[in-house]
């Protein structure tokens, strides 16, 4: 699925996508899809790459508000 459907998809059941491309922000026009966005923004999309960014996720989770896009480095 390219990103535009997905987003399209993704919005009739959910509030936030996450993801770990760092570009789709800036392939998509954000304000045409009502979700949210957190992208995990890592060297790789490996589980142990990824693992120290789950604090920094779940607190993002708490706060994110409608149609906002967080990133979340280490």
């Amino acid at each position: 699925m390219r990103n535009g459907e997905l987003l399209s998809v993704a919005e009739k059941e959910f509030d936030v996508l996450i993801t770990a491309d760092q570009n789709l922000e800036y392939q998509q026009n954000m304000n045409h899809f009502d979700i949210s966005v957190i992208v995990l923004v890592a060297s790789d999309n490996r589980l142990p790459t990824l693992e120290p960014l789950i604090p920094a996720l779940h607190n993002a989770l708490k706060t994110i508000q409608s149609h906002e896009i967080i990133n979340i480095e280490s």
